[in-house]
């Protein structure tokens, strides 16, 4: 199986929903399709996982291996940023960005204001019901959750999981990741209007079925 379960194979394992095509786990997975593509039919070869109308695992025992192997890595080099907005997929729950990194996926990356490098919290909405779930899962990575922002000087590292658990989940896809609604996103915005008016004017022009009425000038930004 370790022969077989490379870095790409094993994401791709954790990224398959039953029924995937390879192009939606490569964007999942935000890796190029080819790469994805010669993953698959490795597996399909050893016989973890069937290409039949979509993509099916196929044993539970792949994909819990899978996750040990990644959280194993994880023990040994922690996490980049990068890979933090990946591992959240390789879940078994739902959830959606929120906060801050809706508007860093609604803006596809344009925009990105309060985080730094060296202390960078992810803001994940989630169902109250897996709340316990998602705290378990994200140990087993060596992440830390919390409910607020937690300052920097009380973490071992720069990444946090800042869950947000709600009744239910409202979820939309921008370039495979799941994020709140655009219209909440610009609601966050307009409550937090002196951090986020230069987002909404890139809104503004990104989305042309948006009227949102915002004028930006450089001179008028909000220091983060």
């Amino acid at each position: 199986m370790h022969e077989v379960l490379d870095d790409t194979a094993v994401q791709t394992i954790l990224a398959i929903e039953s029924g995937d095509s390879i192009r939606r786990v490569a964007q999942h997975l935000h890796t190029p399709y080819e790469t994805v593509r010669q993953a698959v039919n490795r597996l399909e070869d050893a016989g973890y996982v069937s290409y039949d109308d979509g993509l099916t695992v196929v044993d539970e025992c792949v994909r819990d291996a899978a996750r040990e192997l990644v959280a194993a890595s994880a023990g040994v080099s922690p996490p980049s940023i990068e890979e933090a907005y990946v591992i959240p997929q390789f879940g078994d729950w739902p959830f959606a960005f929120t906060r801050i990194d809706a508007v860093y996926v609604w803006t596809q990356g344009g925009y990105q204001v309060g985080r730094e490098p060296d202390d960078y919290p992810l803001f994940l909405a989630v169902r109250e019901q897996d709340v316990d779930a998602w705290e378990t899962f994200f140990e087993s990575f060596d992440l830390p959750t919390a409910f607020e922002r937690q300052p920097r000087d009380e973490l071992d590292g720069p990444l946090q999981m800042v869950l947000e658990p709600r009744p239910s989940l409202d979820l939309e896809y921008v370039e495979g990741y799941p994020v709140i609604p655009r219209a909440e996103t610009i609601e966050y915005m307009r409550e937090n209007y002196a951090q986020f008016q230069s987002a909404l004017a890139m809104l503004d022009r990104m989305y042309e079925d948006l009227d949102l009425d915002v004028t930006y000038r450089e001179t008028e930004r909000a220091q983060p």
